[in-house]
């Protein structure tokens, strides 16, 4: 099988390197070859035209290209909370969500978390022009931010801020989550076909895949070894801290008692109204949440310490 992760490998990506490295694919009789992404949209064209088996992507975006027809299906929730948030550095301007009138903000200029900062603003209490939102290259926001050219990056809680930490320096990560923006983070897609021919295969890449997840959270510098294997240049702190702000996300504020991955109605029709009013769904689509997501391959995990096999 192969997995396709949302971008290029990243520390936060460590958990599916655990997957494949510590033999809990392995053990479920499962050979899973983990590929880097270009982005959550590529990600859903890659599962949707069966150019991989699996996909691991934005929520937003795959119900963004499930209302245009992509025949896929959410079917493990791994990340329960947004990672988006804004960025800064401790020694610069911002230090909290009210330091933000006035200053300046780098986005990368296209994608979801960029489409949707007039809904954080509304949280905020703030206007489009009390914001100054300028766009740079992907590449350009950290060195942009280092050199003060402006005050923060638009960034995901799990990159960025292990990024900044990496080069010794200390950030400031304002998370959208507490400003209440609590939506779904990344998920597992499959497409439809596979789901109906092997449903027994989904189920066991999810069990496996979430036990690895959950061993990840409990076992950082382990984990960050298997990455390592795969990915050189990030030292093991920066892999575990990206770890600690990537598994924070596993549960919704409120929630933490409900099982690993498992999604519901509301939480998805949250995202389809979020993705209706800024991601661009169409406003007279009649996609549902039956048509989004599926908790049918997903086995409660046992309830003790998970080990590696």
């Amino acid at each position: 099988m192969s997995l396709m992760v949302d971008v290029g490998y990243l520390p936060k990506h460590a958990p599916f390197f655990a997957a494949v490295d510590r033999g809990f694919f392995d053990e479920e009789g499962l050979d899973v070859t983990v590929m880097p992404g270009s982005g959550s949209g590529n990600t859903v064209a890659a599962v949707d035209t069966g150019k991989v088996d699996a996909g691991w992507a934005d929520f937003g975006v795959t119900v963004l290209n499930q209302g245009r027809g992509a025949q896929v299906t959410q079917v493990d929730l791994l990340q329960a909370r947004s990672a988006y948030a804004v960025v800064a550095m401790s020694d610069g301007n911002i230090h909290a969500w009210a330091d933000l009138k006035g200053k300046t903000i780098a986005t990368e200029g296209a994608g979801a978390m960029t489409a949707m900062w007039p809904y954080a603003l509304s949280k905020l209490g703030l206007a489009d022009q009390d914001v100054d939102i300028i766009h740079a290259a992907s590449s350009a926001k950290i060195p942009g931010l280092l050199s003060q050219q402006w005050d923060a990056n638009l960034a995901l809680s799990v990159s960025d801020g292990p990024a900044i930490d990496a080069l010794g320096k200390v950030p400031v990560v304002l998370k959208w989550s507490d400003l209440g923006i609590d939506l779904y983070g990344n998920g597992i897609i499959f497409s439809n076909e596979e789901l109906e021919t092997n449903p027994d295969k989904v189920k066991r890449f999810n069990r496996a895949m979430q036990r690895a997840y959950l061993w990840s959270c409990d076992n950082p510098e382990d984990a960050a070894d298997s990455f390592h294997k795969e990915v050189q240049g990030y030292e093991t702190s920066t892999v575990v801290l990206a770890l600690d702000e990537q598994c924070a996300l596993n549960n919704r504020i409120g929630e933490e008692s409900e099982p690993f991955g498992l999604m519901t109605d509301a939480g998805v029709q949250q995202m389809i109204d979020v993705s209706r009013e800024f991601l661009g769904l169409d406003p007279n689509s009649t996609i549902t949440p039956a048509q989004v997501y599926s908790n049918d391959y997903i086995d409660p995990l046992p309830t003790d310490e998970i080990a590696a096999p």
